[in-house]
């Protein structure tokens, strides 16, 4: 039995918001901690993932865009492909 594509839909969004809000704070701290260095004195990983969680409780819109850019990416990439997909002549 097929899932209604909707929900299907709902699932993946479901899936990279979860990616985006639990895993890409710690990812970002990460690379930023191997580039740049410590994020701010006496700060540690749970202190930038605990900033980006209050700033979507307070509606910052990076922290909106941080949190669902991996959805957006998917989105970015099935209409690149959409887009260049050979035509049927």
């Amino acid at each position: 039995m097929q899932t209604e594509p909707w929900k299907r839909e709902l699932v993946i969004a479901a899936v990279l918001f979860g990616v985006g809000f639990f895993a890409l704070p710690w990812a970002i701290y990460w690379v930023g901690q191997r580039l740049i260095g410590d994020y701010a004195p006496d700060a540690g990983m749970l202190t930038l993932t605990e900033q980006i969680w209050s700033d979507l409780l307070r509606l910052e819109p990076m922290a909106w865009i941080l949190v669902l850019s991996p959805y957006a990416v998917l989105q970015l990439a099935r209409l690149v492909r959409r887009t260049w997909r050979p035509r049927p002549v």
